[in-house]
């Protein structure tokens, strides 16, 4: 039987890093790390390309382009693909692909370490080790983030811890599966795609997250609105906004109308939001043309409206339906 083709693109990171005196660094190439992994040689056929390498932090919607540009070059030679990534940004990477290539019936997994590839205590190999035999499963199929036994959605994934292995959260929704033993037991059952895989080769990163903290001056407003395409209001609990804030977000509204377009969420983690519950929430909510996250990530809300806003859609009807489209598990209504 012919061995399956898995491309291994390196992005920099922890799992690529050396420890230097001013700190750890990524210097680890992708053939340098291929070689901590002889071991797969038997059940796959493995290649490895350097996109570049750096902090995670550094990652911005450039690198992204850069890493579906990638994909897609080699996406006819190869059955799947692992991308090796800083665990910092690694959740945003995860959604910003999933809009990027979507119906892929080919699995894009992502995956890093919390302890670098050549330390001799590290998470980096088993990710590995799970992320390929996650990638050559027959049924295994989008974008996913695999880390610490956990396989999660790449628009559900979420870092929750800074230092443990286990440091991602599927948030909202389960995970799609874990590995067992090194057996994957499946918890979702893959979803077929109807439609060929499409490659996105445009983000607008004109979005601006705005987190409401309490007694915010409305001051800052006037320069959000001016400057950003997509807003995105981080309220508290299930979502509203403050009377504090009140008159000068009523008066942008009216006055960029339905140009901007401006999604309410919420800074709790679990459960999403509901801005009608409230007077605060529902008496904008009733106004003007919103969007509501309800129970999306932040990574994949800001990552998505990069997305719909690179599509220059010709009204806010047309944001909308692209926004409650569900693409790669990210919302549930």
């Amino acid at each position: 039987m012919t061995k399956k083709k898995i491309l291994l693109l390196t992005t920099g990171g922890t799992i690529a890093s050396h420890k230097t005196e001013h700190g750890l660094a990524p210097a680890l190439t992708a053939e340098e790390i291929l070689e901590f992994l002889p071991f797969m040689d038997n059940v796959c056929s493995l290649e490895a390309q350097n996109l570049f390498g750096i902090d995670s932090t550094n990652m911005t919607c450039g690198h992204w382009m850069q890493i579906a540009h990638a994909i897609e070059e080699n996406y006819e030679a190869f059955d799947s693909f692992v991308v090796c990534h800083g665990t910092d940004t690694m959740a945003y990477t995860a959604a910003a692909l999933s809009y990027m290539i979507q119906n892929s019936a080919k699995p894009i997994v992502l995956t890093g370490s919390q302890r670098p590839l050549e330390m001799e205590i590290s998470d980096a190999r088993m990710n590995l080790r799970d992320s390929i035999a996650y990638a050559l499963d027959d049924a295994s199929s989008g974008v996913s983030l695999v880390f610490g036994g956990k396989i999660i959605a790449g628009t559900r994934a979420k870092k929750v811890k800074t230092m443990s292995y286990n440091a991602f959260a599927s948030i909202n929704y389960p995970e799609l599966a874990v590995m067992r033993d090194e057996h994957l037991v499946r918890y979702i059952e893959p979803k077929p795609f109807t439609e060929p895989v499409s490659f996105c080769h445009e983000l607008n990163p004109r979005v601006f997250l705005l987190k409401l903290t309490p007694g915010m001056s409305p001051v800052i407003l006037k320069d959000i609105f001016s400057q950003y395409d997509g807003i995105i209001v981080e309220s508290f609990g299930v979502g509203g906004i403050p009377d504090s804030l009140l008159h000068e977000f009523v008066r942008l509204m009216e006055e960029y109308g339905s140009s901007k377009a401006v999604v309410m969420t919420t800074q709790v983690t679990y459960e999403g939001s509901n801005i009608g519950v409230y007077e605060v929430g529902k008496r904008v909510q009733e106004q003007f043309p919103l969007l509501e996250a309800y129970d999306m990530n932040l990574e994949a809300v800001l990552t998505k409206l990069m997305w719909i806003l690179g599509q220059r859609p010709g009204s806010f009807e047309a944001v909308r339906e692209l926004f409650y489209k569900t693409v790669n598990y990210d919302i549930y209504r």
